[in-house]
């Protein structure tokens, strides 16, 4: 009796390499979306980091402006708020500006209505190096998708006792970054009424 032999074929077929071909295209796929998302976030970092600055100098401002004798205690809150008659900073979002006569950040001087006083070069801005790669001279690159506002506030200890001394400073940041919209970053601190 003779016996068949069987022969075995080597190799993938059509429908493995097909398979084959859809795992990988559907591998590098993710990839791609992972490697837009990234580069996404790395452009929104600068302004984060942009943010948390501004917020820092505007809280830095109003604490030289107390040591150096610029702005009173009975002037260290938002213009029109109960905490005191002869506020300086106004209230609401605010163009990112640079500070006026004064040098105190988010006074009324900086501003001409809602623009910076002294038009858009008096705004705020960030300088990058020139199209020759260097900063003679920079460009400027205003910040105009960022508001500031300060907001000043009492402080009341645990039991609701105003703490007649001791004020909240609360600098928030707006701003947009490519299709991120409305981020924002808050600092908050206290100013006491001795420097």
């Amino acid at each position: 009796m003779r016996t068949k032999a069987t022969h075995f074929q080597k190799g993938f077929t059509l429908v493995e390499t097909m398979i084959a071909a859809v795992v990988t295209i559907a591998g590098v796929m993710s990839l791609a979306a992972i490697l837009a998302s990234s580069i996404a976030y790395m452009s929104v970092s600068e302004d984060d980091y942009i943010a948390q600055q501004k917020a820092s100098e505007a809280v830095e401002s109003i604490f030289t402006a107390r040591d150096q004798g610029q702005a009173t205690w009975s002037t260290i809150c938002n213009v029109g708020s109960a905490i005191c008659s002869s506020g300086i900073f106004l209230t609401g979002a605010q163009p990112l500006c640079n500070p006026n006569t004064d040098g105190i950040i988010g006074t009324a001087d900086d501003f001409n209505g809602a623009a910076c006083n002294g038009g858009t070069a008096n705004a705020d801005a960030i300088l990058v190096p020139n199209a020759a790669g260097n900063f003679n001279p920079p460009v400027r690159e205003p910040l105009s998708n960022f508001t500031r506002t300060i907001t000043i506030s009492n402080v009341v200890n645990s039991s609701g006792v105003l703490i007649a001394n001791l004020r909240e400073i609360q600098v928030t940041i707006t701003y947009t970054s490519g299709h991120f919209t409305n981020r924002t970053y808050t600092l908050t601190s206290y100013i006491s009424n001795f420097s």
